[in-house]
């Protein structure tokens, strides 16, 4: 078996990479990732370099991560600033540095795509074998699932965060068995944010990608460039990326926009795969109480109790979705450091932090919205 080191996802076909996952998750989908790359939204010298890890044998593609060389630590969720704060200050270099992750999404998702346990774990022997080829200082695998997590050795650093998550228990069928499990207070305050919406003359209107007009995509990306850019933040998804979404996943796209007076005056980008629908992006250009948990949070659990869908991840922090149904979730990411000083130095740090996020999950979980909480 051979390592392969490709410049591009087209590098290989849709089918060979799609089928090394059962396509439940829209971001490792090759039409999402290689889109990142042919519309723009990936730039050196914004610190993304695709080089994505292809393990083969002869011709047969048996296991693959979507992997990118990091000039910096930005669009990545999983926060290891101090790690390379630390390196510059004794001369070293932490960048560049080697990801494997999707591009701007804390979402939880296949990392290792392989076609059986023992290629997946051939995969993550060969991530940090290949280290000292590349010449980087570790390896970073963000946001991977429970069940990869066997994949990989001892030598990898173990974090996990927190992130809030709706889900279905199975009986809820409509928004009201949603509303009649939570507390009294709890569902008589989402009740009357969701009437402030309603009496400010706003109407819902959800779109996917096949129904969406040029108008409504040039909406939604200005949307989103707006908030990104009053976050300080370069918006790196480009309007064709949008258009590419459209085309290409036009079952998986799915726009949540508010409208009023004939005006469309907010909006959430969502994506959905096999049983959960994934939040992602939001604007607006007025200022309305509720709006933002209307488009971003009730909209999408209405969605989902519509769909039958069983879980709901609008995106990375965020304590005030507590109060709305959202309970906390542990994300887990793996670290190899080449530097044995600096990985065992980072060794009792990282398990400090996961007992702080364990900590900080059940001290939020004795906060449940729910009158039975979990």
């Amino acid at each position: 078996m051979i390592l392969r080191l490709l410049d591009s996802l087209d590098e290989l076909r849709p089918e060979q990479w799609d089928g090394l996952h059962d396509g439940g998750n829209p971001f490792l989908a090759h039409a999402f990732l290689s889109g990142l790359e042919q519309h723009g939204c990936l730039r050196t010298y914004w610190g993304w370099t695709p080089q994505h890890a292809a393990l083969f044998e002869g011709e047969e593609l048996l296991a693959a991560a979507p992997a990118y060389l990091k000039s910096n630590s930005h669009g990545e969720f999983v926060f290891d600033h101090a790690w390379a704060h630390a390196y510059e200050r004794v001369g070293l270099d932490y960048y560049p540095k080697w990801l494997v992750a999707v591009p701007y999404s804390p979402v939880t998702g296949p990392r290792l795509l392989a076609k059986s346990a023992a290629h997946r774990q051939q995969l993550a022997n060969a991530l940090h074998e290949m280290a000292p080829s590349l010449d980087v200082s570790s390896v970073h695998v963000n946001f991977l699932p429970e069940t990869e997590l066997d994949a990989f050795n001892p030598e990898w650093l173990a974090r996990c965060d927190v992130q809030f998550q709706w889900r279905n228990p199975g009986h809820w069928q409509n928004f009201e068995d949603f509303l009649a499990d939570l507390e009294g207070k709890k569902r008589k305050n989402i009740r009357q944010e969701r009437e402030r919406v309603r009496r400010a003359g706003v109407t819902m209107r959800v779109v996917h990608g096949f129904d969406a007009s040029a108008d409504d995509l040039a909406t939604m990306h200005a949307f989103y460039c707006a908030t990104q850019s009053a976050y300080g933040n370069h918006p790196a998804l480009t309007l064709d990326f949008a258009r590419h979404l459209a085309a290409a996943m036009p079952t998986q796209l799915v726009l949540i926009l508010a409208e009023r007076e004939g005006h469309t005056i907010a909006g959430a980008l969502c994506l959905r795969g096999n049983d959960t629908l994934y939040g992602r992006y939001w604007g607006a250009d007025e200022t309305l109480p509720g709006l933002h948990f209307e488009t971003c949070y009730y909209q999408g659990i209405e969605y989902c109790l519509r769909e039958g869908l069983a879980r709901f991840e609008p995106g990375a922090q965020g304590e005030h979705k507590i109060a709305r149904g959202f309970l906390p979730v542990l994300t887990h990411s793996r670290h190899y450091v080449r530097d044995q000083r600096f990985a065992e130095a980072l060794r009792p740090w990282c398990e400090q932090e996961r007992t702080g996020s364990l900590r900080y999950r059940d001290a939020v979980l004795l906060h449940s919205p729910y009158r039975d909480p979990p």
